[in-house]
């Protein structure tokens, strides 16, 4: 019974390793559509939904891994020899787990570093162009107040 609930718990490793090489190429991913001057919201959005789905695969993992955990931890911790090569396999997945982890972190903060000074040249192109609209509105404004009189001659000979 230890033994099927071992291996269901690295075939979780497993698949959240899998899953964290995914979000890593959508970081990459991520990272050409900011340095895109053309960016399009809906790829970065598109982007964005396909990190939060495979997170939440991640948060079910670890949540099916722990309360695994905690039904074999008792007889891990007993039987450490008879399950010495399991323990191994699954400390070499946690380690390269955490490995990836602290990548995506560093992705992460390097995106966001990207993403706030995309968004601010967004802001001051939206600021520019507001004051051009205020400019021309203004213009507009004047020339209305201004009548249109031409120059008149008055011509008093007959």
């Amino acid at each position: 019974m230890e033994t099927s609930y071992i291996s269901i718990m690295m075939e979780s490793l497993e698949k959240k390793r899998g899953i964290l090489d995914r979000i890593i190429e959508l970081n990459r991913q991520q990272k050409l559509l900011l340095q895109d001057p053309n960016l399009l919201p809906e790829d970065f959005e598109k982007n964005m939904d396909n990190k939060s789905g495979f997170v939440e695969q991640l948060n079910l993992l670890d949540d099916g891994f722990e309360e695994l955990f905690e039904r074999v931890r008792d007889n891990l911790s007993e039987n450490k020899q008879q399950y010495a090569d399991e323990i191994k396999k699954m400390q070499a997945l946690i380690k390269e787990i955490t490995e990836k982890t602290n990548t995506i972190q560093t992705q992460e903060a390097r995106n966001k570093e990207e993403a706030d000074r995309k968004f601010a040249d967004v802001r001051d192109q939206v600021k520019g162009v507001r004051n051009s609209q205020k400019v021309v509105h203004q213009y507009y404004q004047n020339m209305m107040r201004q009548k249109n009189y031409s120059a008149q001659v008055i011509d008093n000979k007959k």
